[in-house]
Parts: structure tokens; C-alpha cells; sequence
């Protein structure tokens, strides 16, 4: 997930301390903070392990001493000279991740030791054969029935393979022991970041969703970002209660605005445009259901059991992403999240030539008309911002219906509770 330029300081810092400045100023500089860090752990001999998807156990390459920095590219400046390579219509995401490999540009990519990657959809697994010709590459093989025997097994075994492949290439053992304490420490950042999800379902929520999105690293379990989550939960607490004691609801960043659930493909840094079209033409996106929301920050790693690689395969063999068939749990997690957010409407956003999700759209449509009685937008689109204004337009139409809807007899009885 990178920007359209990474900033390249000169020298790296200590991103340990604890952050100074305002929540806006240190998010803000997330790249900055990750170069930083990533650089130190460089210089410190610390082995940095590029990862492309959310199926990658985190807690392995943090267990096996590494620094795990997620690649996703969000930019499209790097799609031109992808596309010298790749089809044009392919996903903006894999071209954008693979222009950066191609142009050399992206410092985190360079650093990498290890690029860990997972058999998900048809696009990705074929440019990683692309990527490994000059880069050290490890491919887990997903099952893509989560229900089957056979499959489980499978990505135990594959967990197990990552761990050997870690160990044999670091010079290191990933002991239980070290992997339990990596399993904690990546259950705390996950709960944190849950926290600050959950404000969301205020009347009042103290962020815009583009705010929120904005509150993650590409790298995990930076001790200066768990204190920042630390400060902004206890500061919305604060304020929450000043407001309670005094009768103010305070800045009301939802007057007027339609609550949005936004599901469907990955938001890469850099390529929030249509986060921003949505909350510019009056929507508030109060629940993120894709993975760089809510999905893959859901459920914990048992920090107990017996065996923490077969924990590490149940708990992220259960992320519901629309390369699993089938992928019910996807319909459910959206089910619960729309009550529990209150949203007033679901848009699916879909990059193209994204063709599991652009399939499961039918489903979504299904659930938010038939049981949810929700309205629904399906938003197809990649990378340029040739189709904004279109986009615009098509989320002001959705958001009339919502406010018809609601100021129609019987309103309150048909919303989802």
C-alpha cells in the first residue's frame, strides 16, 4: 500500500519513541515513519519480509526476528510501465504492485529479503511467477474451500512450510514460545485498531472514514503506533464524556451525512479516491468491511493453544476474502456489521478485472435488497480518475434514495436493527 511518491529521508530515526505531534500530523507521515523504521531495522541486521495479502501469518516473520511491510501499490503512476508487461485490464492493484517492482522505486520492496506470497486470485499468482525471476519469493498455496478437511490440513502444512522457509533463511528458530509472544503482540494492535472501528457506531463518530482508514501502518506492531491507538481511543473517551456532562454533541462531522457500509476490494494507500468521492458528496462511511478495514481484524489468534501454527491456520484460513467458494461468512460479517453500524446504505467497490468480488457483488445486492433492505451501489473502477465525476454522481443518486426512503411512511420499521 504505497503512495504515488515514497519519501526517502536521508537516514532512519528511532520510530520506537513515543509519537509527538497531533493524530492527523502522525498518520499523516505513515510512509515517512515506516521508512524510518524499516531502515533502522535494516541497519540493525533485522531481515525486512515484504508481504502482498492478508492471508500471510504477520506473526511468523515477527517471531523470526523480521519486519513485515505489506506491498500492496496504490499508485497510478506506477500502472503505464506495468503495462508494458501486463494486460491492460487487469486490477489496478496487481499492475500498480508490479510497476513498482519493474521501475525499482519502491524502497521497502528493495529492502526486502523475502516477499511472501499466497495463490489468491488468477492475476496475482501469476505475477508473482513474473516478480520471482529476480526476487526472493515464497508462495503459500491457499485452499480455497476453508471448509474442507483437506484444505485445512493443507494450510497447516503450509504454515509450517513459511516457518522452515524462515528459519533456514534467517538463521534463526521460530521457537512456540516466540511465536505465542508475536501472536500477542499482533492481538493487541488488532483489538486497538477494532476499538477505534467500534467509535464508528456513535451518532456522533469522532472520525470520517477516510480518517480511519488513514489510522495504519504497512507495518505492523510499531511500538510508536501502539501508543498513538492508545492516545486516540482514551482521547475520544475523554471527549465522549465532556460532551455527556455538558449536554454538546460537539463538531458533528455526520449533520446530514449518509452512514455508508463499504465493502468489497482492498482501499491501497494512495488510491482512497473514491473513500473521498463517497465523503465529499455526502456520505460518512461509518464500517469498512474490506481487508484494509475491519475483515482482517475481526477474530484474534487463540493465544493459548496447544499448537500456535494451527491456530495461526484457523484463524487466518478464516478471513473471508472472494477467492474462497463458497464465501458465505463474507454475506454474514456484512449482515452483522450493517446492524451493528446502523449504515444506511452498502456500496461494493469493485477495482476491475476483479472478478471474484465483481461476481459476489450479485450476492451483496441480494442481501442488502431482500434482508437487509438496505440500498446498494455497485462501483466499478480502477486507479485513474477519468470516471470521478460519473462516480459523483451515481453516489449522490444513492444517497437521495436513502434520504427518500427515509423520510417515507413506515421508514422505521424497514430500516436494518
Amino acid at each position: 500500500m504505497l503512495a504515488a511518491v515514497l519519501p526517502c529521508p536521508p537516514a532512519p530515526c528511532a520510530s520506537d519513541a513515543v509519537p509527538q505531534g497531533s493524530d492527523a500530523e502522525w498518520f499523516a507521515g505513515m510512509i515517512d515513519r515506516c521508512y524510518d523504521y524499516a531502515g533502522l531495522a535494516k541497519a540493525e541486521g533485522r531481515p525486512v519480509v515484504g508481504i502482498l495479502c492478508e492471508y500471510t501469518p504477520r506473526e511468523l516473520i515477527i517471531a523470526a526476528g523480521g519486519v513485515p511491510v505489506c506491498l500492496c501499490g496504490g499508485s497510478a503512476d506506477r500502472i503505464p510501465a506495468a503495462e508494458q508487461v501486463l494486460p491492460s485490464n487487469l486490477c489496478p492493484l496487481i499492475k500498480s504492485t508490479f510497476g513498482y517492482h519493474l521501475e525499482r522505486n519502491n524502497p521497502f520492496l528493495e529492502w526486502a529479503d523475502l516477499v511472501v506470497a499466497e495463490t489468491t486470485c488468477d492475476g496475482k499468482k501469476k505475477m508473482f511467477e513474473l516478480m520471482a525471476e529476480t526476487r526472493p519469493m515464497f508462495v503459500l498455496s491457499l485452499p480455497h474451500n476453508r471448509e474442507a478437511a483437506l484444505g485445512r490440513e493443507q494450510w497447516v502444512a503450509e504454515m509450517r512450510r513459511l516457518r522452515a522457509e524462515l528459519e533456514r533463511r534467517f538463521h534463526v528458530r521460530v521457537t512456540d514460545e516466540k511465536l505465542r509472544a508475536a501472536i500477542r503482540q499482533m492481538n493487541h494492535e488488532r483489538r486497538l485498531r477494532r476499538e477505534l472501528a467500534a467509535l464508528m457506531r456513535d451518532d456522533e463518530p469522532p472520525f470520517t472514514g477516510r480518517q480511519l482508514l488513514e489510522m495504519k501502518s504497512i507495518i505492523s506492531c510499531i511500538p510508536a503506533d501502539i501508543e498513538r491507538y492508545k492516545n486516540i481511543l482514551s482521547h475520544a473517551v475523554e471527549k465522549n464524556a465532556t460532551h455527556e456532562g455538558d449536554g454538546s454533541n460537539g463538531a458533528k462531522l455526520s449533520a446530514g451525512r449518509v452512514r455508508v457500509l463499504l465493502t468489497g476490494v482492498p482501499v491501497a494507500h494512495g488510491a482512497e479516491r473514491v473513500v473521498d468521492l463517497i465523503e465529499d458528496h455526502g456520505g460518512l462511511i461509518v464500517c469498512q468491511e474490506n481487508c484494509t478495514g475491519l475483515k482482517p481484524i475481526l477474530d484474534d489468534v487463540d493465544e493459548i493453544a496447544a499448537d500456535p501454527i494451527q491456530a495461526l491456520a484457523d484463524k487466518y484460513l478464516a478471513t473471508p476474502c472472494s477467492v474462497m467458494t463458497p464465501n458465505t461468512t463474507r454475506l454474514d460479517s456484512i449482515r452483522r456489521l450493517a446492524r451493528e453500524f446502523r449504515a444506511d446504505c452498502i456500496v461494493d467497490l469493485i477495482w476491475q478485472a476483479c472478478l471474484t468480488y465483481d461476481i459476489e457483488s450479485v450476492m451483496v445486492r441480494k442481501l442488502a435488497d431482500e434482508e437487509l433492505r438496505l440500498p446498494f451501489l455497485r462501483i466499478q473502477t480502477d486507479y485513474s480518475p477519468s470516471d470521478s465525476e460519473r462516480i459523483a454522481v451515481r453516489v449522490e443518486a444513492l444517497f437521495e434514495n436513502v434520504r427518500r426512503k427515509a423520510a417515507s411512511p413506515g421508514a422505521k420499521a424497514c430500516r436494518a436493527t
